[in-house]
């Protein structure tokens, strides 16, 4: 009886469907779809700030996509043994979870983007002011998108044109090459730098929304990626130059790694990702990456990974020895500690007595016995940056999303040191390289550096990568793409040198002693996180299960173990040979 009754209902439906298809609109006004959606200023606002939305994510910046990076360098190596181990020993497998999960977040971020420029159209003249910032802030993303897939997979498939979902064939679609997923990452920086606004027209755009400022950084080290040091040059020129809106160093370096209105979206950044401040965000941890719960947080677990164990962090990632040897190495003007050791590593220092808050572990003060430096059963120094290790804020770390520290993602101080590096390449080691790298040295009280010291372009391009980069940027986001640029791998005395530096102790003994790599055979406490490195494993191989899902998707040099070195010797790169700074 009920099967007859459903029947006839269904028959009446079909009745009244068909007898009033004439006059009854069959499409829901209350549900957007591809086709009624985006077609106005208001709409595609949502998703630029979808798009925005995506780079907070698990695998882009909110944690794994963060720092894999940073373990991938020589600044720092995993100690807890589990989590990132693989990245930081060069050798991630084609079947690890974690490892396609930057993957799935850029592609996201980067459908959103796509969707949101099908909309816009191509002749930029015609657009008004709010589509042309929208215009800009969608090519911003999908640049950064691309940057950061060609940066940690080598050949990802370019897909830039909406229409391209529309078939299988688009959606499965092939690997691209390193050099086109980069043509296209400068094309869509230099266009986006044409669009947005400068930070200095104030409002939303001074805080938190890419700016030309921010496009015309990204288009240099875009263009740096490939050694275009001769492009990359002028652009970074116009930055420091006001061109595209005003930056300077703050004051105290330390402003650069505090949450609140006082430090986030400063006038040294330009660009950072939003977190919201910690006890304004939501209760629930959520790690999906479509963040659907209503009571998600909207946080970073950065403090989590980089926190010690005795104060409730994860303790996945510590400095390197050899970073905090570097730090030892030199003093400031009057004698002191550099200041930025207090805000990159969690150790304890006398120097740290009257200095910020003192040698302080969250809310609580440390003494000389403190084990600070002792992340977990494995040893290892403790990574303060993005964390409120030195703040003074919280009593223990703050895990889970819930941190809720801005990351600066690019710096006025990092313009300063790349214009440096390209000003070197171009014409050699000249008095405007030296005057750049010497306002990031004096803003923490440190020498001068004098031209007659460097004679060569060789010695002061080691003076820019293995010594002011490191103690400015130490435990940051981009070393892993600086040492590809650079061609470390590429080279025998390079490689050996990054095994140097990321020689670490495996124990709880001795992790404030300077460590050798010449003592590995003899000391079954040492290793160094790149003894286990084989050619083309620089990159992060494209998953098994994505090659899987789609039969036109090939892996990459990590997946069949290809050396590079020649491809980027072919490509007009070189490396620059060691040199010893203290002769």
């Amino acid at each position: 009886m009920k099967l007859n009754k459903y029947s006839l209902a269904l028959i009446l439906g079909f009745s009244t469907l068909f007898s009033c298809s004439d006059r009854m609109d069959l499409l829901n006004p209350n549900q957007q779809t591809s086709s009624t959606f985006g077609f106005n200023a208001n709409d595609l606002e949502e998703s630029v700030i979808a798009a925005y939305n995506h780079i907070r994510m698990e695998g882009s910046y909110a944690r794994v996509g963060y720092t894999i990076d940073v373990c991938r360098g020589d600044e720092a190596w995993n100690s807890s043994q589990v989590w990132y181990l693989p990245f930081d020993d060069l050798n991630a497998e084609v079947t690890s979870d974690i490892t396609w999960w930057p993957w799935r977040e850029w592609y996201y971020t980067i459908n959103v983007c796509n969707f949101a420029i099908s909309r816009c159209g191509e002749d930029n003249s015609l657009l008004s002011d709010k589509m042309k910032r929208i215009k800009g802030q969608v090519l911003f993303l999908r640049g950064l998108s691309y940057y950061n897939l060609v940066g940690y997979y080598q050949n990802p498939p370019l897909i830039t044109d909406y229409a391209t979902y529309s078939s299988l064939d688009g959606l499965y679609t092939t690997n691209s090459t390193y050099n086109d997923v980069l043509d296209q990452v400068e094309k869509d920086f230099r266009e986006a730098m044409t669009l947005l606004p400068s930070r200095d027209e104030g409002g939303e755009w001074a805080g938190g929304r890419a700016t030309c400022g921010a496009a015309a950084g990204y288009y240099a080290r875009a263009l740096m990626m490939r050694q275009k040091y001769s492009d990359a040059l002028p652009v970074l020129k116009d930055i420091i130059d006001k061109k595209y809106g005003t930056y300077r160093l703050m004051d105290n370096y330390g402003d650069n790694f505090r949450e609140g209105t006082a430090y986030e979206n400063n006038a040294e950044s330009l660009f950072e990702v939003q977190y919201l401040d910690y006890g304004s965000q939501g209760t629930d941890d959520e790690w999906t990456p479509v963040n659907t719960s209503p009571n998600a947080t909207q946080g970073s677990a950065i403090e989590s990974n980089f926190g010690p164990g005795n104060y409730g962090g994860w303790a996945d990632i510590s400095a390197s020895p050899w970073l905090y040897q570097l730090f030892k190495s030199e003093r400031t003007t009057n004698g002191r500690l550099d200041p930025r050791l207090y805000w990159t590593i969690g150790t304890y220092e006398n120097d740290w007595a009257d200095f910020e808050f003192g040698n302080v572990a969250y809310n609580q003060k440390l003494t000389s016995t403190d084990n600070i430096v002792t992340n977990n059963t494995y040893g290892g120094l403790p990574i303060a940056k993005f964390t409120n290790l030195r703040t003074g804020l919280y009593s223990t770390i703050i895990t889970g999303l819930h941190d809720g520290i801005n990351l600066r993602l690019m710096r006025y101080s990092d313009v300063l040191l790349r214009a440096a590096e390209c000003e070197n390449e171009v014409n050699g080691p000249t008095q405007q390289a030296i005057d750049w790298i010497n306002e990031v040295r004096g803003r923490v009280g440190l020498a001068d550096l004098k031209l007659k010291d460097f004679d060569t372009a060789d010695k002061l391009f080691e003076q820019i990568a293995n010594v002011e980069r490191p103690k400015e940027f130490g435990c940051e986001f981009g070393r892993g793409f600086d040492l590809i640029r650079w061609g470390f791998f590429y080279d025998s005395d390079r490689l050996q040198q990054l095994k140097e530096h990321g020689t670490v102790r495996r124990s709880t003994v001795g992790v404030k002693e300077p460590v050798n790599y010449s003592d590995i055979a003899n000391d079954p406490e040492l290793k160094s996180t790149f003894d286990t490195y084989i050619s083309g494993h620089e990159f992060l191989p494209i998953v098994q299960q994505l090659m899987n899902n789609n039969p036109n998707l090939k892996g990459n040099s990590a997946n069949y173990s290809t050396d590079n070195s020649t491809y980027f010797r072919e490509s007009g790169c070189k490396v620059r040979p060691v040199v010893n700074l203290n002769k």
